[in-house]
């Protein structure tokens, strides 16, 4: 008898679904800090709605769900909602302030256009990576 042994090749990495500025995760721990230990991160989703076909949402979550992706950048944690995450690969989330508003801006790759008002996004998910052998 010969004994085999089969080498599993090596498990890619799997890509960030989402970076934070140090400007967001500065904001994003700030809140969370202020809403106490109840609060288990800051949950970002997208949604159908708007002129331009999808809207970001975001909420506080409590937990984190068992398919949910968790980003834990500079003490911030950021919850993703699983159905959210092919919309969302390489996004870079900021935080911006101006004379009249501050809020959270999503450079996102798999963005195509936005309505006039900045408020709805037309999202494409991302294609997936072809791999040479």
């Amino acid at each position: 008898m010969t004994d085999q042994t089969t080498a599993s090749a090596p498990r890619r990495a799997r890509p960030k679904v989402m970076t934070l500025t140090p400007r967001a995760a500065e904001r994003v721990r700030s809140i969370m800090a202020s809403k106490g230990p109840e609060v288990a991160g800051l949950k970002i989703g997208v949604k159908k709605g708007g002129c331009a076909g999808m809207e970001y949402t975001m909420t506080w979550a409590d937990s984190a769900g068992k398919f949910d992706e968790v980003i834990e950048q500079d003490g911030a944690r950021v919850i993703i909602d699983p159905q959210a995450v092919l919309y969302l690969l390489g996004t870079e989330m900021d935080y911006k302030t101006d004379k009249l508003s501050a809020t959270f801006v999503f450079n996102n790759p798999n963005q195509t256009s936005a309505c006039g008002c900045g408020e709805s996004v037309n999202l494409v998910p991302a294609k997936a990576e072809t791999v040479g052998d």
